[in-house]
């Protein structure tokens, strides 16, 4: 990354007194992570912060100290504001709509369309969390046990506990530095990957009932219905994705999470030989080359179809499904 436009995003930092952050619609570990983690440090400093994400802080973040600080709402003015985790400003919601563009982009997603005044963008980081972690220190912002805490739950979870292709050993030694912060490894890896409700061992059930397959594709669906009938409160999966990730045979995972608003959640995993993020970018979203999603507005049973369709098409699988 760019020293120069590094120090130019933290002296801006430094500059600011009233800061607002804001993260991603439907927000997932890193998202959240960063989102508290980079709140912290900058209250540490004397900062006044908020930190603001459409859709609230999901149940099975609720762990994570400063989780109550995060509103739905941003209130007053502000001297800055800073996206984290958000491939493009369509993914942060409501939240900056008839407000300038954004001061600065925190984000590692290879698909982001850089939409801020500075963007610090290293599609080489594992999450948003490790450029972070890497950099807080460095410009004189503290790594408090609390931030360190947030910071590695965000990288945890983006690596599905440091199991992605995409890891590295610059990111393991970073994940190390904030253990010594006081980041609990074993106890954020039990609450972000292993830890699920009743509820939404319920809702796992009905995505697992739906499972299909042919060839090396699998796909699932859950519906608005499925979802209030066994009392799951969020909007996402439940994390069922990266479970179906591990069925042997498989090379893309694809499931279809119907929203109450007219509005279809897809969101693909792969192999490391399939890149998803250009069925994701057709679709108007993003994301990495084994993790991809996008939000699709129509009929859950048509998108299927047609997602379906487009991945095999994008991704050369043609030869595979006939």
């Amino acid at each position: 990354m760019d020293e120069k436009l590094l120090e130019n995003a933290f002296q801006a930092i430094i500059s600011a007194q009233r800061i607002l952050i804001i993260s991603h619609i439907r927000p997932d570990g890193d998202a959240v992570g960063s989102l508290i983690g980079l709140g912290l440090s900058l209250n540490a400093k004397g900062k006044s912060v908020q930190m603001v994400s459409t859709d609230g802080v999901p149940a099975i973040f609720s762990h994570l100290p400063g989780n109550n600080q995060i509103q739905k709402k941003a209130r007053g003015d502000f001297d800055l504001t800073i996206v984290v985790d958000c491939s493009d400003l369509s993914r942060a919601g409501d939240i900056l709509h008839g407000k300038p563009i954004p001061d600065i982009n925190i984000d590692h997603h290879p698909t982001n369309t850089n939409f801020a005044k500075i963007n610090l963008v290293d599609q080489n980081a594992v999450a948003t969390a490790e450029i972070l972690a890497q950099y807080l220190e460095i410009f004189g912002f503290p790594i408090t046990t609390q931030v360190a805490e947030a910071l590695l739950f965000g990288m945890i979870t983006d690596t599905l506990g440091f199991r992605t292709a995409n890891m590295t050993p610059k990111a393991l030694k970073i994940a190390a530095v904030l253990m010594e912060h006081g980041g609990n490894l074993p106890v954020l890896y039990q609450k972000g990957l292993l830890d699920k409700s009743f509820t939404a061992a319920r809702y796992w059930g009905a995505g697992l009932s739906n499972l299909e397959k042919e060839g090396r594709i699998i796909w699932t669906s859950l519906s608005l219905e499925e979802r209030k009938a066994v009392g799951y409160k969020g909007r996402d999966d439940a994390e069922l994705v990266n479970f179906l990730s591990t069925i042997e045979e498989t090379d893309i995972v694809i499931i279809f999470i119907e929203q109450d608003d007219g509005f279809v959640k897809v969101s693909w995993r792969s192999q490391p030989a399939f890149d998803v993020s250009l069925v994701a970018l057709f679709f108007g979203g993003g994301g990495h080359a084994a993790a991809a999603g996008a939000t699709i507005k129509g009929d859950l049973k048509k998108i299927q179809t047609d997602v379906i369709a487009k991945t095999k098409a994008i991704l050369g699988l043609q030869e595979t499904f006939a």
